[in-house]
């Protein structure tokens, strides 16, 4: 099969993200306090699920950051024939999927169904028109008998299942022989990877017979639409704030450690900042951008490159315009370690500015950017849900929690209710949104000095 790679602006940064992740923890072993630190996220079996949780996230948005496009078929005959490929951007996510999202269906279907969730004009045996549920094409089509859906679809779900506890033991086995004698609960970690890899041989497995969540106004699957929002929805939150940590790290600590007239307008920029409307200011970025966009065709080449650039657009504006609430609380700690005894005995003897800001300032506020980095990531994605959901966040040709949310406002209005596409959405949201909340709860109580002082007087 011939293929060309394509490399989108958000594919770089997600690698960039993933070779940090490698490097943080390559350089964690060389730092013995840091490291104990994060000992204590580690040693107990929350912190192991919910890391576990969050890593499976972010290797489905690596999985669904490998693109490529398909040569398309071209006649026989020329000796030297030009090559030219789909507009269509496939991932790897998509080959592992097996094809989820190529299986259209003309309109909803509810999950499981044989038949289409609307009534159309059909014609009988007898060639009379007739009004109703036609049968699905991709769901189904095997059984000789619909009566015999549910007992086909527990066989296929038990041999899935045994699939995937083989698949499972032969992942984490190398895992067990490794880590055998460490202290932390790894048995935590390896009963979530377990559960995930099930969860995703049943869903593979089982969607080619069926629609496991079911299918949208146009057809598609929302499984396959759940799973391609992952991407997004970390790569959303990620992003925006990493654009955001250098800006309010960089201003809070100077305003607290320079005060004066660089306080003073440090602090007039954020207040200034905090008194716009956030949801206006983004949506107003977001429009410009597009507007761009739409005058400057020619810089794009296929579709996906306009939607990628408006979503690093917005990861950007995002970034830029959340920075307000980690200065102010920078700039107070700042302030308070600036006044300290050590800080002091420093500039007595002339240490120079930047040597104590990096040896003293800077590793006493690493605690608040962890735990906002971990807070912040929350909120960002839920931030996009509701941005789609007002018609300026990702755009709609791009897999995401927020289009699907925006797109159950009238499908909950119907009678009956299509209540699929929100519950797929709802389901994979709130999975992250917990797991990162539960997370940095963890990273708090382990890098808060304060809450280390409650533990060791306890």
């Amino acid at each position: 099969m011939d293929v060309k790679p394509l490399l989108l602006w958000s594919d770089v940064l997600v690698f960039l993200l993933v070779i940090s992740l490698v490097l943080f923890f390559y350089r964690l072993r060389r730092d013995p306090q840091t490291r104990e630190r994060w000992g204590q996220v580690f040693s107990s079996r929350l912190g192991m699920v919910t890391f576990t949780v969050i890593l499976t996230y972010v290797g489905i948005a690596l999985l669904d950051s490998l693109h490529f496009r398909r040569a398309l078929d071209t006649a026989q005959g020329g000796a030297s024939q030009e090559v030219f490929y789909d507009n269509k951007v496939t991932s790897v996510l998509d080959l592992v999927l097996g094809g989820m999202g190529d299986r259209f269906e003309r309109t909803y279907s509810a999950p499981f169904a044989l038949k289409s969730f609307e009534k159309q004009n059909m014609k009988d045996e007898e060639g009379r028109a007739i009004r109703d549920f036609p049968l699905l094409e991709h769901a189904g089509r095997h059984l000789a008998d619909p009566a015999d859906r549910w007992p086909d679809v527990l066989a296929k779900t038990v041999t899935a299942l045994l699939w995937g506890l083989l698949l499972g033991s032969i992942w984490i086995a190398p895992q067990w022989w490794w880590l055998r004698g460490s202290a932390n609960p790894w048995y935590a970690s390896w009963g979530v990877q377990l559960v995930v890899i099930c969860l995703g041989t049943w869903a593979v497995v089982v969607s080619r017979y069926y629609h496991i969540l079911g299918t949208d106004l146009g057809g598609t699957d929302v499984l396959y639409q759940s799973l391609k929002g992952v991407r997004t929805g970390v790569l959303l939150g990620t992003l925006s704030t990493l654009i955001m940590l250098p800006i309010a790290v960089t201003l809070g600590v100077m305003a607290g450690y320079f005060k004066g007239w660089v306080d003073d307008l440090v602090q007039y920029l954020y207040t200034t900042l905090s008194s716009i409307p956030g949801i206006l200011l983004i949506a107003a970025s977001v429009l410009l951008f597009q507007v761009y966009i739409d005058l400057n065709p020619d810089f794009f080449s296929i579709g996906m490159e306009k939607a990628d650039a408006r979503f690093i657009a917005l990861c950007f504006i995002l970034g830029v315009t959340s920075w307000s609430t980690l200065c102010r609380l920078i700039r107070a700690e700042t302030l308070k370690i600036s006044q300290l005894g050590y800080v002091q005995a420093a500039h007595a003897f002339g240490v120079s500015h930047s040597r104590i800001l990096g040896r003293h300032i800077l590793p006493n506020v690493v605690h608040i950017i962890l735990i906002t980095f971990v807070l912040d990531f929350s909120a960002l994605v839920l931030a996009e849900a509701v941005l789609s959901y007002i018609g300026v966040g990702i755009d709609p040709s791009m897999g995401s929690w927020g289009n699907m949310i925006n797109g159950a406002r009238s499908e909950l209005s119907r009678q009956p209710p299509v209540w699929w596409t929100l519950t797929g959405a709802f389901f994979f949201m709130f999975a992250l949104v917990l797991a990162a909340n539960l997370f940095s709860d963890l990273v708090r109580d382990a890098f808060d000095p304060r809450s280390s002082g409650r533990r060791s007087e306890a």
